[in-house]
């Protein structure tokens, strides 16, 4: 498959088909007592970790497909199946949507095509956030919708807030939206964010639209609703660092 997928499937995308969703079950009652200490080492001692080449080659042909588009971005990042991406580009017309995902499985699914202003984009984020600072993007909105919330102590690390990878995702600037089923992700995000950044996030329940003309933007996000689960929404209006590793 190629790294970037530009269309697939039929012309209108449709949710897709899922089972029972489970409540994040975690051992962990509180902020993790790790994570101001890793917020400030992932500042002080800058992530050096090797670019991975398919991501570069991908970043490259996004890169080149966003400056054509000569629109403002929007960064769905962690698109899984491109849902959000697709619906995005459809609620924001006038903008350029770049979905990220490592998965090919995941953006080849058939779940409707892709909007001519919108991208998909297989790449692994650690990366390819790197690569977006370096080439000077500055979204004006950018997603994180449901990461993988990773609910053991010992898992901090792979969670975003908690990965060296935070100041190059937070220096992108922009309004950037986290959404999530586990409300002590969304809390300890909103404590990173303001460490490293001064500010602070808005942070309360999220509910899914329910008009007829509104979907869920995700998989995750109609599941959870299904579920009556209660979902959660942080977002914080960040300005873009340019010479943060300049």
């Amino acid at each position: 498959m190629s790294s970037a997928i530009s269309s697939v499937g039929s012309s209108q995308p449709r949710a897709m088909p899922s089972a029972p969703s489970r409540v994040v079950d975690s051992p962990q009652p509180g902020p993790h007592h790790d994570l101001s200490r890793r917020v400030a080492r992932a500042f002080a001692r800058p992530l050096q970790k090797p670019l991975a080449e398919h991501t570069r080659v991908a970043f490259a042909r996004a890169d080149a497909w966003l400056a054509a588009q000569n629109r403002p971005l929007i960064v769905d990042a962690g698109c899984g199946v491109g849902l959000s991406t697709r619906r995005l580009a459809a609620a924001y017309p006038g903008h350029a949507v770049i979905g990220v995902d490592r998965s090919a499985d995941r953006l080849g699914r058939e779940i409707g095509a892709v909007p001519d202003n919108a991208l998909l984009v297989q790449g692994d984020l650690v990366d390819f956030w790197r690569l977006a600072f370096r080439a000077g993007w500055s979204p004006e909105r950018h997603y994180l919708l449901y990461p993988n919330p990773y609910p053991k102590a010992a898992q901090l690390k792979k969670r975003w807030h908690g990965h060296p990878v935070l100041p190059w995702m937070l220096a992108l600037g922009g309004r950037l939206e986290l959404r999530t089923n586990w409300r002590l992700y969304a809390e300890e995000f909103a404590l990173a964010v303001g460490q490293a950044t001064g500010r602070t996030p808005t942070l309360g329940p999220y509910s899914p639209p329910e008009a007829a003309d509104s979907e869920p933007l995700t998989p995750f996000e109609a599941k959870y609703a299904r579920s009556g689960q209660p979902l959660w929404q942080l977002t914080v209006n960040l300005e873009r660092q340019w010479h943060l590793f300049t």
